[in-house]
């Protein structure tokens, strides 16, 4: 029965292979060839044929039978390894043992630093005035700060500032509009293309220290709180009141809810309660003088005037600072069941209701139909809380896995569900040995591609076989080249691929009008030569 699996020992190695397969902590695993490349799979669990699977730890396993079939209910027994292992949790805060350093932004890739003022000595001593012991220079901690995550891009500067509120805010903006200082927003720093770092020797304004909760309505489920409260924290917070987040991310143990607004962050419950166009209700922010833009509301409806707080969700920091989140917060469902499915990609499904008996009862007859058609080979089903975790856990750590296989060249592509994994073996076939591997792996229900090539090191040769071949193909399927991640430094040059120039313009127009200095998070999201 197991014979088509092979054995291998990857020493110090941890990957996400195939289409959404990550590795457990735990170096050695079962490979299987197939049509997509290698497959990894966690040792602890070989997969047999209809639906049963046997614990190679040697766990024992319940096996309840439908229709006669006999099929697992969770992927792992009480004692597996992945049950105890935490969730990513994306950091820069530390570099990894031996990692080289990464290659300055201004080097690497073809940018002109603006004629903005370089920060004096008299401007810290400013800044110490309105945030004392909130200004950091110290080379050590400021380097985690001027480097994305990935290790992909980095700044030099020289300044990080911790505000506590928005008044702070207001007053350093005030102070760097005047003396014509850019300033750089970072919240948690998880982002993908680079819009949470300097690019030159922008100030790093950090949200960190304003976490606080400022107000919660336990009946409407509207929470009101500071920019720089972290997404997960949030979701403990309001789990604990019988409501749950809206979003949810792999980044969720360090991306903050203002970083989440900020580039409209999508995440793995889009699909069912929609994008935070909707679900954020209001917003503070200040604007690039300093003025502070109360439009915090709590209302479900309000229809007076333009609805201001758009213009802000997914700006990217560019058009403002934003201090202060309301949004709607969902009732936390009674019963969740998470299914993972081989067909022949690794599908995870998560299905979420008020009556854990029907939502069951509707799960079952779907993989039932599912696997008597062929549609679905194998599988496993999870309902409790440390397996839905579990489970959930391969999937949100297949970017961090992929982060250790070098230098990785990231896509975020919206296409037709139909030409969704197309791509994927185009370049496959395209680029060949140049790459060590192709990934494709994403949101199906809303057509979601995370397309994602990695190599030893960072290749101009290999940038040029995939720039703009991925953006043009995109665009031949009328897909757009951010679904989610946004623009940031990397991807701000291929707009065009995704609006035409009429929308190109106006942009441009709105980020003269709210920042006629372009201090705020300059060099992202527009094109340079908008």
């Amino acid at each position: 029965m197991v014979s088509p699996w092979k054995t291998a020992s990857v020493p110090g190695l941890q990957l996400g292979l195939g289409c959404g397969f990550w590795i457990c902590r735990s170096y050695r695993f079962l490979f299987r060839a197939g049509a997509m490349g290698p497959h990894v799979v966690p040792r602890q669990l070989v997969w047999l044929s209809r639906w049963q699977a046997v614990c190679a730890w040697g766990a024992s396993v319940q096996h309840r039978t439908w229709a006669g079939v006999s099929r697992i209910p969770s992927l792992l027994s009480s004692g597996g390894a992945l049950s105890s292992s935490p969730l990513v949790c994306r950091s820069s805060s530390s570099t990894p043992p031996g990692a080289p350093e990464v290659v300055l932004t201004q080097q690497r890739y073809p940018v002109t630093r603006l004629p903005f003022s370089v920060v004096s000595s008299e401007d810290l001593a400013a800044f110490e005035r309105i945030l004392p012991g909130g200004v950091v220079t110290d080379p050590e901690v400021l380097e985690a700060s001027n480097v994305d995550w990935l290790r992909t891009v980095r700044g030099c500067s020289k300044v990080l500032l911790r505000p506590r509120t928005s008044q702070e805010v207001a007053r350093i903006l005030r102070y760097c509009h005047e003396k014509n200082l850019a300033v750089n927003p970072q919240g948690g720093n998880t982002g993908m293309v680079g819009g949470s770092v300097p690019v030159f020797d922008e100030i790093i304004l950090s949200t960190t220290l304003m976490n606080r909760v400022i107000s919660f309505n336990s009946v409407s489920g509207t929470l009101v709180c500071q920019a720089g409260c972290v997404l997960e924290e949030l979701s403990r917070y309001v789990e604990e009141r019988g409501f749950v987040m809206p979003l949810d991310l792999g980044a969720k143990g360090s991306c903050h809810i203002g970083g989440n607004v900020a580039t409209n962050a999508g995440g793995l419950r889009f699909l069912r309660y929609g994008s935070l166009h909707g679900t954020v209700l209001g917003l503070e922010v200040v604007l690039a003088d300093g003025t502070v833009l109360d439009c915090l509301t709590s209302l479900r409806k309000d229809n007076t005037g333009y609805d201001l707080k758009q213009l802000f969700i997914g700006s990217e920091g560019t058009l403002g600072v934003i201090t202060a989140v309301s949004i709607q917060c969902p009732p936390k469902p009674r019963a969740v069941n998470v299914a993972f499915l081989e067909s022949p990609f690794y599908v995870l499904v998560e299905t979420s209701g008020s009556r854990a008996g029907h939502d069951s009862e509707k799960l079952s007859d779907f993989l039932e139909q599912a696997l008597s058609s062929g549609l679905v080979t194998d599988g496993t089903v999870a309902t409790d809380q440390t397996r839905l975790k579990a489970l959930w856990a391969l999937r949100e750590r297949i970017s961090e896995a992929l982060s250790r296989d070098g230098y990785v060249y990231k896509y975020d592509l919206s296409l037709p569900t139909e030409r969704l994994y197309d791509l994927v073996s185009d370049l496959r076939a395209r680029l060949g040995s140049q790459a060590k591997h192709v990934v494709g792996y994403g949101h199906l229900g809303d057509g979601n591609l995370h397309l994602n090539v990695t190599s030893e090191a960072f290749s101009p040769s290999l940038l040029a076989d995939l720039e703009p071949y991925v953006y043009e193909w995109t665009a031949r399927q009328r897909g757009s080249v951010s679904a989610e991640h946004g623009l940031g430094f990397k991807k701000r040059g291929v707009l065009s691929y995704s609006k035409p120039p009429e929308a190109l313009r106006l942009m441009q127009q709105l980020k003269a009008l709210l920042d006629p200095k372009g201090i705020l998070n300059p060099y992202k999201t527009l094109p340079a030569q908008a």
